[in-house]
């Protein structure tokens, strides 16, 4: 028979465990990583060769599936991965499960079943209130152990994502936001509510977070093992604030839209919207003059949320005043954004373009090559390259900006050793629709004595053709070049 006092102290123990227990599985710390990451990364100016390797490390957090999520930067142009839990010294090998670039985001998991074990995993809140307590959580530079900062949410609205420069819904904070912290979760009410991803160097504490409904959207588009990316309309806008703009549009004093002054070939509203469309209201949502939405009582962004929230292969209700008469359209969101464009913004996790004639190297025009003059590459840059970004859509003669990057010296070449950075616009007079066009004009002209690459400038390079392929190959030996052309342009 077991005495009162035994029976108490048994009790008195088995209430310690229990709180103790109940603790842990409320310590969010168990479910925060720090991820170390060797990165591999492409020199754009030598597309055929490498930068070398790079070291960072970054945050992320265990949520359901034993997935572990952080941000697409963290990862990219990852070689090898490896995450380690709160608390613990040991390290796990992990695996890039999906990445999706755009919006920063990534998964990972641990192939090691032990990594997850005595862990739960964090789950998902809604998109906060402005004015909330939030909590960071992360690893930041100045130390190997957890840091948690606290602040508040300040802003909700459209921000230029760094790491993809593409404007999408973020949430402000005043919490510390430090390299290191990338990846980390936000938390509000023991949920998480977004991911640290960047902060503004010039400014104290004022740092951003990819939103719940961003991650949502990413989390849904990869449910099925793939990634579809993220949808676009397929049109250029422009803003009716000016009464007398809307007067001439037909527009009525209690009407507000945004004009379409482009449509973008091939895209989804090509053959549905028209050029001079006034949008009055997109997925049921009025859009003002300024070409904003309240997407929540008294709180405004960008109208492209509204397309941006829906999934590739979904439909979009458009209402339109077309020279004076309203339209009710429906466009079918099946092609996505990065389709679009003329200069791809930044890519990740593949090799550059390339194509080397007469020790010429042409490639495609995109962010990559503009970054490789630097974080002010926007002043730093060749002005002509930069200059193509002021209207950066497709267009029916050309979907992709080549450029004669530079000219690898040799015999043939003799003269234009020193030209580089040359957009070009004809080859033997044919117009260069892009890279693998610009290819097949090359190699259609065999059997004449001469080829002609002409710029934007109306400056050409003249080269003898046989010349050229008959030296192609001690020119690639010369420089310690494998091939002429990188493994995309094989076909």
């Amino acid at each position: 028979m077991v005495s009162y006092g035994v029976r108490f102290l048994l009790g008195l123990w088995l209430f310690v465990v229990s709180v103790y227990a109940d603790g842990r599985e409320q310590d969010i710390r168990e479910a925060i990583v720090k991820i170390y990451t060797v990165h591999s990364i492409p020199d754009y100016y030598n597309p055929w060769s490498m930068r070398g390797t790079q070291q960072t490390t970054g945050s992320g957090a265990i949520i359901e599936g034993r997935r572990i999520l952080t941000n697409g930067h963290v990862v990219r142009d990852a070689t090898f991965v490896q995450v380690r839990r709160f608390g613990e010294s040991r390290r796990y090998q992990a695996r890039v499960m999906q990445t999706s670039h755009q919006t920063d985001l990534a998964i990972l998991t641990v192939d090691d079943p032990s990594f997850f074990d005595d862990v739960e995993s964090l789950p998902f809140g809604e998109l906060p209130r402005t004015q909330e307590e939030v909590n960071v959580y992360g690893f930041p530079v100045g130390g190997d152990t957890l840091s948690i900062t606290k602040g508040v949410i300040s802003r909700i609205e459209h921000q230029t994502y760094v790491h993809s420069s593409i404007p999408l819904l973020a949430v402000q904070i005043d919490a510390a936001i430090n390299p290191g912290n990338s990846g980390g979760p936000a938390i509000v009410d023991d949920k998480i509510v977004g991911v640290a991803m960047q902060g503004i160097q010039q400014a104290d504490n004022i740092g951003y977070i990819v939103p719940m409904p961003v991650i949502q959207h990413f989390l849904d588009d990869i449910a099925d093992g793939k990634r579809d990316g993220i949808p676009s309309l397929g049109v250029v806008l422009q803003n009716m604030e000016n009464p007398d703009m809307r007067r001439r549009y037909g527009m009525k004093e209690e009407q507000s839209g945004i004009l379409v002054v482009g449509i973008i070939p091939g895209s989804v509203s090509d053959g549905i919207l028209k050029e001079d469309d006034v949008i009055l209201q997109l997925d049921g949502f009025d859009v003002a003059d300024d070409g904003t939405v309240e997407f929540r009582t008294r709180e405004r962004t960008s109208l492209s949320y509204l397309v941006q929230r829906r999934q590739l292969g979904e439909s979009i209700t458009v209402d339109v005043l077309r020279e004076g008469t309203m339209h009710a359209l429906e466009l079918t969101l099946s092609r996505p954004m990065d389709k679009d464009w003329l200069i791809p913004f930044e890519t990740y996790d593949v090799l550059p373009t390339y194509y080397i004639y007469g020790g010429v190297v042409f490639v495609p025009l995109n962010r990559n090559l503009l970054r490789m003059w630097g974080g002010n590459w926007f002043n730093t840059a060749p002005k002509e390259m930069v200059a193509m970004l002021s209207s950066n859509f497709i267009t029916e003669e050309r979907n992709e900006v080549v450029v004669a990057l530079r000219v690898l010296a040799a015999d043939v070449n003799q003269g234009f050793q020193n030209e580089s950075h040359w957009i070009i616009e004809h080859v033997d007079g044919e117009p260069v629709r892009n890279l693998a066009h610009l290819i097949r004009l090359v190699e259609a002209g065999q059997g004449r004595e001469f080829i002609e690459f002409e710029s934007r400038a109306d400056r050409k390079i003249i080269l003898d053709r046989a010349k050229a392929e008959t030296t192609l190959p001690d020119i690639l030996d010369v420089y310690r070049i494998a091939q002429d052309r990188s493994d995309d342009l094989k076909q």
